[in-house]
């Protein structure tokens, strides 16, 4: 599918899904050469930025595991970057990009619509701003999961909360992974932009790195936190243990003798001391129960228990 729209000269073409026919129409019309309009009609791997006569090309991958309900890890958008136009292309819903078209259509929401010298890095600083901004969202949804997680550990839920740090821990490092990955391209189009395009593209590059920064910088505060909270973790579960193992060897200290002692008078011998004797079972018993309470007074001293 194909949107178009214009402002101030500008042309900026949205490609959802496209078919290859749409493609060619679009590579024939801002004159696309023959290789592009190939990436343009599938999925790309790994992020990049490739430099072309009049344009540049860029693959950037965006974290939406929380939006798109655990459908998608990343979804990808390409750009590419002219004077005075720009073309976006996705392989599914991306809800920035169609937020953003709203806002184009409006007119008044845009921040530079009386800017004279109206370009389309225009329109790619304000796009990548709700790009990353949907990437601060997940974040900020992780965040809640890992606050969530903190409150469960502090009341005693710790082994529960293990496969919880590592769901978390897993789509975390999704985040820092295909975020990343950004520095590299961004770096890259920046350079090339300002090559083919002049420099003063290099400021709209830059706001776009500064989007880029905060939110990375946000994954990464948010790693540093969930690798304390599984440390925390990892000693309460630890301690936990280590009472419950203890107490088992308290209790196994205990009846050990105990059991020595019934296996003694329970042999079956022609002269055992106390058996046959008034009230033997209730002398046996006691003694047994003063040991017991000996033992117990004797660890109670020694702050074992």
């Amino acid at each position: 599918m194909i949107n178009r729209f214009q402002h101030q000269g500008v042309h900026w073409v949205d490609l959802e899904s496209p078919t290859a026919d749409e493609v060619e129409e679009i590579a024939q019309e801002f004159n696309l050469g023959n290789i592009l309009p190939q990436d343009l009609l599938g999925p790309t791997l790994k992020p990049r930025a490739d430099v072309y006569p009049h344009f540049t090309y860029a693959v950037l991958h965006f974290p939406a595991m929380r939006h798109t309900g655990g459908e998608n890890i990343t979804q990808e958008v390409d750009f590419v970057i002219g004077e005075k136009f720009i073309i976006t292309s996705h392989y599914d819903t991306v809800p920035a990009v169609y937020d953003f078209t709203r806002s184009f259509e409006a007119d008044t929401l845009l921040k530079h619509s009386s800017n004279p010298k109206y370009r389309s890095g225009h329109v790619l600083l304000e796009l990548s701003e709700r790009l990353y901004q949907t990437v601060e969202n997940e974040l900020e949804s992780l965040e809640d999961s890992i606050t969530a997680i903190e409150r469960e550990i502090f009341e005693g839920n710790e082994k529960e909360m293990v496969v919880a740090l590592s769901v978390v821990s897993r789509e975390l490092l999704n985040q820092k992974r295909t975020l990343s990955a950004h520095k590299d391209v961004l770096d890259a189009l920046e350079q090339i932009t300002i090559m083919t395009l002049g420099e003063e593209y290099g400021n709209f590059l830059r706001g776009m790195k500064s989007f880029h920064a905060r939110v990375y910088t946000k994954a990464l505060a948010l790693a540093d936190v969930l690798d304390e909270l599984r440390e925390t973790n990892s000693a309460l579960l630890y301690t936990r243990q280590n009472e419950i193992m203890k107490n088992l060897t308290i209790m196994a200290f205990i009846t050990f003798p105990l059991s020595v002692i019934a296996a003694l008078f329970g042999m079956n011998t022609a002269h055992t001391p106390i058996l046959g004797t008034q009230n033997d079972f209730w002398i046996i018993l006691g003694a047994m129960g003063l040991l017991t309470t000996s033992f117990f007074a004797y660890f109670k001293f020694k702050k074992w228990l």
